[in-house]
């Protein structure tokens, strides 16, 4: 089974298969980098791949990057003692790895290119909530980036599971017991930016969950985004209601990731990094209680990457992506500042 077959639950037993230990050599090799990075005394948005030497940890970062495309569509990085460093080290070193995996790009209007993964207080369902600031339980859903990579410095008190699925299995098993529902699928939603859109453009756009290029089979699914479903639909008064297939259609694939033959899942551990390819994979995380120490609570930083051996993207997927090419830097969402920012601005609406 692969990111161009699908998977399912049984298909993961083997955990080697998706997840590997840094060598002694490789945790050597980053205490350099970290070292060689801060003795420059550059910005993070003036460090390139040269100011961090991880030359040791090309072969595991060539193994994620094939795994992304050409394997289960995850992988996961463990071994890094994370007690060792200081956040700030944490955040450098995984800004430096990203340098060698891909380019980062925006994860929100406020040009954020490190995402702090922890409960702000944000709830997911306000006009801009942003699940990633929240302790809520996230339903299953792709992210608007090619690959998205977390880093987990402090896991929560309790909860904060992370589960997977592949979403091309998904994809087959509509294909097998619901053809019609797979039809509605590939034509296009209407979709809310969530206050992310560009100055002057309208507040939505259209993309179909599932879409096909070159052979290549693709979906981005985020049901929390779907107007009229999620999204209250007064807000977009010019636009037609959700259509109850289309809501049938959301809803199974709903139910079929939720389904424990599909889903996969992990509790992180500190200093572990997880990679996953949003075009064949659909990810979800379970409500968490953190510590009432603030020095205890969750805690992970995110990078979204586009990657050089991405696949190429139907036209359907211009809106989000911009240039479909495989290869090119494409997705994350609109800066409004022309800033980039290396911390998780807050949001208070």
């Amino acid at each position: 089974m692969t990111a161009q077959t699908g998977w399912i639950a049984q298909d993961l037993q083997d955990t080697s298969r998706w997840i590997r230990y840094f060598s002694a050599a490789e945790l050597e090799a980053v205490d350099r980098a970290i070292a060689a990075a801060r003795q420059t005394g550059l910005p993070f948005g003036e460090l390139t791949k040269d100011n961090f030497p991880l030359q040791a940890l090309r072969p595991s970062f060539d193994r994620v990057l094939s795994e992304l495309e050409n394997g289960l569509g995850f992988f996961v990085l463990r071994g890094l003692p994370a007690g060792r460093y200081t956040k700030d080290d944490m955040r450098l070193l995984y800004w430096g790895m990203g340098l060698h995996l891909g380019t980062a790009v925006t994860q929100s209007n406020r040009g954020d290119m490190l995402g702090d993964v922890r409960d702000f207080g944000v709830n997911t369902f306000a006009k801009k909530g942003r699940g990633y600031m929240s302790k809520q339980h996230l339903e299953f859903h792709a992210d608007t980036c090619d690959v998205v990579c977390l880093m987990v410095l402090r896991v929560a008190k309790s909860g904060g599971l992370s589960r997977f699925c592949s979403s091309i299995a998904i994809h087959d098993e509509i294909a097998r017991t619901r053809p019609d529902l797979l039809d509605v699928l590939y034509q296009p939603f209407h979709m809310s930016w969530k206050g992310q859109e560009a100055p002057g453009q309208p507040g939505w756009y259209l993309q179909p969950m599932f879409s096909k290029e070159q052979g290549k089979q693709s979906s981005r699914f985020i049901p929390q985004h779907v107007i009229g479903y999620a999204v209250d639909a007064a807000l977009f008064p010019e636009l037609p209601p959700l259509q109850p297939k289309q809501r049938e259609a959301i809803e199974y694939v709903q139910a079929l990731a939720n389904d424990p033959k599909f889903y996969g899942e992990m509790m992180f551990e500190p200093g572990d990094m997880q990679f996953m390819n949003n075009h064949v994979m659909y990810h979800s995380r379970t409500e968490f209680e953190d510590d009432d120490d603030a020095d205890k609570k969750r805690h992970l930083i995110r990078l979204w990457l586009s990657v050089p051996n991405s696949r190429p993207l139907s036209d359907s997927m211009n809106a989000i992506y911009r240039d479909r090419r495989p290869g090119a830097v494409r997705g994350g969402f609109p800066c409004h500042t022309g800033e980039r920012v290396f911390e998780t601005p807050v949001i208070t609406d």
